[in-house]
Formats: structure tokens, sequence, C-alpha cells
């Protein structure tokens, strides 16, 4: 079995909180005028980074389905003049670089990582793979408008950021792990964040052959 110790935790379920009302909770967790720029996604993600610290020897795995999707409802909406700072938004993992970028915080490996009904699996699965003694696990979607009707959004606003290390220590507060089995199954992103935001016990499949074990202590 591959298997890390949750040693620090953050979720954010924002639920039907507006962009400005999420905004305006999160920005004292920033440098003074630095989220004037920054998505709700990224201020979201930058809030759980910012609680689980990642050091310049740890490896990031970031996880979102839909990304910036309100800046790529936003680029879309601005042709026939459209807006070049809302299209590298809407492509790039901003989520993360917001943070990391502004507060000029190296790390040893990035990956950031797309996908539907496996994202959680293979995110985890790339966690529990990382040579780093410390990966910081991070992800979560904004809510869209109009894209969502085209299922092209999330239709959820979350953000969850999680320390997980190879060595157990006294600070550990749970066990996430996957090993080989011979069912079936799938674990979107959504469900994944509600377990870790609920701390509840799983040990289900999470992919066509892989099985998800998570405990907490």
């Amino acid at each position: 079995m591959l298997e890390r110790h949750i040693d620090l935790l953050f979720t954010d379920d924002a639920g039907g909180e507006s962009p400005a009302a999420t905004r305006d909770r999160l920005k004292g967790l920033f440098p003074p005028g630095s989220t004037r720029r920054m998505t709700t996604l990224g201020l979201l993600v930058g809030a759980g980074l910012s609680r689980v610290d990642p050091g310049e020897d740890d490896a990031l795995v970031y996880a979102s389905g839909y990304a910036e999707s309100c800046a790529l409802e936003g680029f879309l909406g601005s042709f026939p003049t459209p807006s070049p700072t809302l299209f590298q938004t809407s492509i790039h993992p901003s989520a993360v670089q917001q943070s990391l970028i502004g507060r000029q915080r190296p790390i040893r490996e990035f990956l950031p990582m797309s996908g539907s009904s496996l994202l959680a699996f293979h995110a985890v699965r790339a966690s529990l793979l990382m040579a780093a003694p410390r990966c910081v696990l991070c992800g979560g979607e904004e809510r869209g408008t109009w894209l969502l009707e085209h299922g092209l959004a999330s239709g959820r606003t979350f953000a969850f950021a999680a320390a997980l290390t190879r060595e157990r220590t006294g600070a550990a507060i749970g066990t996430l792990g996957i090993s080989r089995d011979g069912g079936g199954g799938a674990l979107g992103l959504a469900p994944f964040f509600d377990l870790l935001r609920e701390r509840k016990a799983f040990d289900g499949m999470v992919a066509p052959g892989w099985r998800l074990r998570l405990k907490w202590n």
C-alpha cells in the first residue's frame, strides 16, 4: 500500500457565499493590496497554503477539474477585444501561483493536475509517490455561472490543503493510502473534499483497480 500521514489539514466550503464575501473574509490572510487581482479560487487555495506552509524542500500537488472558470467566463465575455490577463489566468494553475509567487515561496516540485471522475485518485496517487518527505496536496473549485449551464464549470466553491508526511509524527491527525484492488468505482474531487472536511473515514474504490483508505486519529 502507498501511504502517508496527514499532519495538517485546511478545508473551506464557501457554500453560497458570494465572491465578494469570500474576498472580504480571507483578505486579512494576505499582504495588503495583494488580493486585488486574485481569483476566488486563488484566495481559497492561498488561504489553505498559508496554513500548511509549504517549504522549499516540499512537493506540491494541485488538483482542480475546472480551475479559474470565472476568469475563463470573463475572457470569453471580453470578445471582440479579448483580455490577455484573463486568458493567462484561465489557463494557468494560477490558484497556487497567485499565492506562492506573491509570497516568493519556492518549492521543490509542483504538479498541477486536472480531470474528471478520477481526479481525486490521480492527485492522491501522485502525492503518495512524490520523493519529497513532505508533500502538500491541495485543490478546489470555484462556482461558475453560464459555463455551469453547459457542464463546463463547478457547481460548488471549495478548497483544501493537506500536508502529507512519510514518517508518522505526534502531530498526525490521520492516514491516507491507496492499494490495488479488483473492484471498480470512482471518487470525484468534491466528494473527496467532503471526506476531508467532515473528517470521515473511508474505505472504498476510488478508481478501477484501486482502493482508497482514509483513517482519522
